[in-house]
C-alpha cells in the first residue's frame, strides 16, 4: 500500500517537471519569434563611394651640413651652404619669400679613447638646416626634389627628401564623398528590401567609417584609415553604416 502511495506522488512530481519544463521551452521559443520577428524590421547595410583626385599642393624639404673642427668654421661653412642653396632655388624659378629655412641644429662628436669610449675633446661640430617649399606649382618643384642634389657640385653637402603631394580642398570633398556613400547605402538596402518582398522605410542609424586616400589603384587599406601623401594622384573612399527600417 504505502509503496504504491510512493510510486504515484513520483509520478506526478515527473509530470510536473516535464509540464514545467514545456512551459519554459515554450516561453523560449515565443521569445525567439518575438526576437527574430524584431530583427526583420530594420536592415543594415554599408554603403561606399569613389573618387579620384590630383594633388593641388606640394611640400619639400631638402637638408645640407657643413662639419669642422672648429665651431666658428662650421657656421661659416654653413652659412656660404645657405647662401647657395638659396641661390640655386632662385634660379629654378622659386620665390624667395617661398623659400623656408629652419633654425641650425648643432651636434658635437667627441673623439674616442683607446678604451673604445668617448672623452671631453671636441672631434667636430656638424652643423645642419633644412629648406622648405611649399607650392601649387607641382611639376616645377618635383623637378626640383629631382635634381638638387646638383648642389653637391658646389660643394654643398645637400640632400633631397621625397616630396609631399597633398590636396587642399579635402574637408568639402569629404562632405560630398559622404553624402555619395549615404545614397549608395540606401540603393543597396532598397534593392534587398524589394527582393524580399517588403518596402524600405527611413533611416534611423548611420555612422561614418574611416576615410581612405590611397594612391590609384591601389588595394590597401587600414582599420585606422590612410592618407597617402606619396602620388599625385589618389583616390578618396568614403563608408558609412546604415540602418534603415523595413515597412
Amino acid at each position: 500500500m504505502n509503496e504504491n502511495k510512493h510510486r504515484t506522488i513520483g509520478n506526478i512530481i515527473v509530470a510536473l517537471i516535464l509540464a514545467t519544463g514545456f512551459i519554459v521551452a515554450a516561453f523560449i521559443g515565443i521569445n525567439g519569434l518575438v526576437e527574430i520577428k524584431s530583427a526583420r524590421t530594420s536592415i543594415v547595410v554599408t554603403g561606399s563611394a569613389k573618387q579620384q583626385i590630383t594633388s593641388d599642393l606640394i611640400v619639400w624639404t631638402g637638408y645640407f651640413h657643413a662639419q669642422s673642427p672648429v665651431l666658428k668654421d662650421a657656421y661659416t661653412e654653413l652659412e656660404a651652404s645657405r647662401n647657395k642653396v638659396k641661390k640655386y632655388l632662385i634660379e629654378k624659378g622659386i620665390a624667395e619669400k617661398d623659400l623656408v629655412f629652419a633654425a641650425i641644429s648643432t651636434n658635437i662628436f667627441y673623439v674616442y679613447n683607446e678604451y673604445g669610449t668617448y672623452t671631453n675633446q671636441v672631434d667636430y661640430y656638424d652643423l645642419s638646416q633644412t629648406v622648405t617649399i611649399r607650392s601649387g606649382e607641382i611639376d616645377k618643384v618635383t623637378e626640383i626634389s629631382r635634381n638638387a642634389t646638383e648642389l653637391l657640385n658646389d660643394g654643398v653637402q645637400f640632400q633631397s627628401y621625397e616630396p609631399q603631394y597633398l590636396y587642399t580642398k579635402l574637408a568639402d570633398l569629404k562632405v560630398e564623398m559622404l553624402a555619395a556613400a549615404t545614397k549608395d547605402a540606401r540603393n543597396r538596402a532598397d534593392m534587398i528590401a524589394k527582393n524580399a518582398g517588403s518596402e524600405l522605410g527611413g533611416l534611423t542609424y548611420a555612422d561614418m567609417g574611416v576615410m581612405q586616400i590611397t594612391p590609384l589603384y591601389s588595394n590597401e587599406i587600414s582599420d585606422y584609415g590612410i592618407s597617402d601623401t606619396t602620388s599625385l594622384e589618389k583616390e578618396i573612399t568614403a563608408v558609412v553604416h546604415c540602418t534603415f527600417k523595413i515597412k
